[in-house]
């Protein structure tokens, strides 16, 4: 007698795979982005790393979640801030980016808004970060910054920043 195969779990398969796009959805909205500072003439933007979801570290631009009725805006001047001890100011908005990925029993939905900031104030430290995610921290050249940044979008934001701030050449 013929097999009739049907479509679904088999045994063997990974049916997490395919119940991921049944889990419930959250919606998550943070805010970061670049903190530009002129030494010894050269501009430089605050970085810091941070472990990834498989605990390897990652360096990325400082951002988090928006709390109460804050603004994007005042978000990622106290992320910021909270991440590299270093207070800005915004100066516009780069980009608004959005991403997908699986918790333990639920799909997120990302919104990440990114802002170029002009540094007035501060010294890089993690000490003020609530939530202790930012290791390190560094200041590091406005040229070499897409070179250390891990996430692909990052990159991309950061030369949108340096075509604001110095055009092609």
């Amino acid at each position: 007698m013929p097999s009739h195969r049907t479509r679904g779990p088999h045994a063997g398969s990974q049916p997490h795979r395919a119940s991921a796009r049944h889990l419930p959805v959250v919606d998550e909205t943070s805010a970061g982005g670049l903190i530009i500072d002129v030494q010894d003439g050269r501009a430089v933007t605050a970085v810091i790393a941070r472990r990834n979801r498989g605990g390897r570290l990652e360096w990325c631009l400082p951002k988090g979640h928006l709390e109460g009725e804050e603004t994007a805006e005042q978000a990622a001047v106290r992320e910021i801030a909270e991440e590299t001890g270093i207070t800005g100011r915004v100066l516009r908005h780069l980009a608004t980016i959005d991403y997908w990925f699986a918790g333990d029993n639920h799909r997120v939905h990302k919104v990440v808004h990114h802002f170029l900031l002009e540094a007035i104030d501060g010294e890089l430290t993690t000490r003020n970060d609530p939530d202790h995610e930012a290791e390190d921290v560094a200041w590091v050249d406005l040229d070499e910054v897409s070179r250390r940044l891990a996430y692909p979008n990052e990159r991309r934001i950061v030369a949108a920043a340096r075509e604001i701030l110095v055009g092609d050449g």
